[in-house]
């Protein structure tokens, strides 16, 4: 599992046996370098994409992935008829999926998606309509023997409680902190629940944000002091044989 190196942003690159998963793709003027991180990487398809939520660094540049490379399905949430945006890069990312002829699909919790050895469940949205966009994010648990992840992409408090109240939440290995370890997610309540043994902060060197937050990783490291943050490390890779865990970062 890659995290990339977006700056103020999320890309996701999942490889396994037989395929490839990219989950978000960071602001259009950074999915260039997510073009030359996975043709470095040997990769052609892919073979699921998901687009967590229509926030452009998420997916600004999603159209320019889609356009790259053969792509199998893409998943996006379920949006509220008055949410759904008018902003061009989506509907520059309708366009590419439609050119494309992409089997664009609707995140429905409680699917799984089998990756190789390792298996990937959606986790969220839970509701169908948000006041907050961030809370509309595809969530995924995805596990690997006895590895497991859990990407909540922008999610905030209200969506991760409504993860815990549907159950498909547990103690997890590696949690990538929701919202760039913004104050608005990582709850005391959803820490307390999943209790990682490593967390990712993706989030951009001297961000206007102030990401991650001091409290954020003030709670999560009463679980961990092994907390990679991208503005520090660089690009983040994990790599599991399902019993131990790798891990490897562009810089120290």
């Amino acid at each position: 599992m890659h995290f990339i190196d977006v700056g103020q942003g999320d890309s996701v690159l999942i490889s396994y046996e037989g395929g490839n998963m990219l989950i978000d793709c960071g602001e259009s003027e950074k999915t260039d370098s997510v073009v030359h991180y996975l043709r470095d990487q040997g990769i052609s398809r892919l073979d699921y994409v998901i687009a967590t939520h229509p926030h452009s660094d998420h997916m600004g540049g999603m159209y320019k992935i889609i356009n790259e490379f053969r792509i199998g399905e893409v998943i996006i949430p379920h949006l509220d008829d008055d949410d759904i945006p008018t902003t061009r890069f989506f509907e520059k990312f309708l366009d590419a999926c439609e050119d494309k002829e992409c089997g664009l699909t609707e995140a429905e919790i409680g699917r799984k998606i089998q990756l190789g050895e390792a298996s990937l469940e959606l986790i969220a949205p839970v509701s169908e309509e948000y006041e907050n966009l961030n809370n509309y994010s595809v969530g995924t648990v995805i596990s690997h023997g006895r590895n497991s992840f859990i990407l909540t992409g922008d999610a905030e408090t209200l969506a991760e409680a409504e993860m815990l109240e549907s159950g498909r939440v547990n103690r997890t290995t590696v949690y990538k902190a929701g919202h760039h370890g913004s104050s608005t997610s990582s709850s005391k309540k959803f820490i307390d629940a999943i209790a990682p043994d490593y967390a990712v902060i993706s989030c951009g060197e001297g961000n206007s944000y102030g990401h991650p937050s001091d409290a954020v990783i003030k709670r999560i490291s009463g679980y961990t002091d092994k907390i990679y943050r991208t503005d520090l490390c660089g690009s983040v890779v994990f790599v599991s044989d399902g019993a131990e865990l790798e891990v490897r970062t562009e810089r120290n």
